[in-house]
């Protein structure tokens, strides 16, 4: 029998918490961000009645139906997919986190469409750690010049680092991936851009290694709602 919404958030809770420990990390330190795509409001709901206050959507048409059909609830809403310029401004009106910034134009059209009644909006850089020619990201090289434009403007906040790693089942090369993220990071601390404190990393299958390098948000998604629904 599979288990329900908030068996598998406390199951993924004791995870953090087993790995935190494990790695001398506080479990207080990583922040679950359960990834919602493909599932409707009733399940978010049931999450949010269970605890979770945090939540990631990859497809912007889904998600903002659910935020509209959420509005009366308190929750965080992050967006981790890929952005195209016409969803930029949908995007900075409606989201507090968004994961998968990579470009110059992207930040800027976020910047000038976040409206000035609203807080300022948090940015995570998607770097390319693993330099696919598939992937999304920024590449190491290119990220720094990328992060002080980005400081610079007004409407955002360079709050972190995002990558999605080539997937790999064997923990070394899962934490030297997630290594490199974190260097990164530490390297845009060093030159002074304080806020860009934290590091999305790890999904169901490579968490632990995240949480082990140093992740402050990881990003789960069928450990907590199963199985993605059909769109």
């Amino acid at each position: 029998m599979s288990l329900s919404i908030p068996e598998n958030l406390e199951k993924v809770r004791q995870l953090i918490s087993l790995y935190g420990e494990k790695y001398g990390r506080s479990d207080k330190a990583v922040q679950l961000i359960a990834v919602s795509k493909t599932h409707g409001a009733d399940k978010v709901k049931i999450a949010y009645q269970a605890g979770q206050t945090h939540f990631g959507e990859n497809y912007l048409q889904e998600a903002l139906e659910k935020i509209d059909a959420l509005k009366d609830l308190p929750l965080h809403w992050h967006f981790i997919g890929p952005i195209q310029s016409n969803k930029t401004r949908a995007i900075a009106e409606s989201f507090q986190w968004v994961h998968s910034v990579d470009r110059l134009k992207i930040a800027q059209r976020l910047n000038d469409q976040r409206p000035s009644s609203l807080p300022g909006l948090n940015i995570m850089l998607q770097v390319n750690i693993s330099n696919e020619d598939s992937k999304a990201g920024v590449s190491v090289n290119e990220l720094e010049a990328l992060a002080n434009t980005v400081e610079s403007l007004p409407n955002l906040v360079l709050s972190g680092l995002m990558a999605i790693p080539a997937a790999s089942n064997d923990k070394t090369i899962q934490r030297d991936n997630f290594r490199r993220l974190r260097e990164a990071r530490d390297n845009l601390l060093a030159q002074g851009l304080d806020q860009c404190q934290h590091l999305s990393m790890g999904m169901s299958n490579d968490f632990e290694a995240a949480i082990a390098e140093g992740a402050t948000m990881i990003r789960i998604g069928t450990d907590i709602f199963g199985p993605r629904e059909a769109r």
